[in-house]
């Protein structure tokens, strides 16, 4: 599903050249639960957005599948996002303005999926995280966990392969943190592959496998 072969990163920060991900290689099966772990600055969070088309490799390889990433255009890296990968964030990131089941609507809008199937499959979503009581609220009338709910529901919009999760629980109680978690452990057990970055062990132990990170390089 998931191939990194002698990935490399490079940022610049004024007249200095700061390596991040130095000849990272890895393989992340289909179907699989992976946590990422690492103090901070140790390249997790980069690594994840690469694994998830955000951000571009220096040199290496990536194959998604067995399409090869690492010269495709941000027009290709967008057709990409959108069909085949769903993004859960700390922070959320929804839309304040419009409701839960909008904010669900979103990736389809992008896929140009017609309206009352959109409507439809944002219903059974929803449904799904326990919220269609709450599909007409806006994410302001909701608390975190129902918020990180939508935010799943949102991710699977487009019945993606891969699910890149950044600090799911991070700015949920404990309590919260392990609904979300059972959550994904539900999804994992419907077999989506999931890539999750987390600092917290008990986060990580709900995961089949954990990558540890250490100035850019797997520990």
């Amino acid at each position: 599903m998931i191939e990194l072969r002698n990935i490399t990163k490079r940022y610049k920060m004024g007249d200095m050249v700061v390596p991040v991900l130095k000849e990272i290689s890895m393989t992340i099966d289909g179907g699989e639960f992976v946590a990422i772990m690492g103090q901070s600055g140790s390249g997790k969070s980069t690594l994840l957005n690469i694994i998830g088309c955000i951000d571009t490799i220096d040199s290496g390889e990536y194959l998604l599948g067995e399409q090869s990433i690492a010269n495709a255009t941000q027009n290709q890296l967008s057709k990409i996002r959108n069909q085949h990968i769903g993004f859960v964030f700390q922070s959320f990131n929804l839309i304040p303005r419009i409701s839960a089941m909008r904010n669900v609507e979103l990736p389809m809008v992008y896929g140009r999926i017609p309206r009352c199937i959109r409507q439809q499959r944002a219903e059974e979503l929803l449904t799904m995280v326990g919220l269609e009581h709450r599909a007409d609220h806006a994410p302001t009338q909701l608390s975190g966990g129902q918020q990180q709910r939508v935010a799943i529901a949102r991710a699977l919009a487009n019945d993606p392969d891969i699910l890149i999760a950044d600090e799911p629980t991070g700015a949920l109680d404990s309590e919260t943190g392990i609904e979300i978690m059972q959550q994904f452990q539900q999804l994992h057990r419907a077999n989506k592959t999931i890539v999750m970055v987390t600092h917290e062990e008990s986060v990580a132990s709900y995961a089949q496998r954990t990558v540890h990170l250490t100035d850019g390089v797997i520990a």
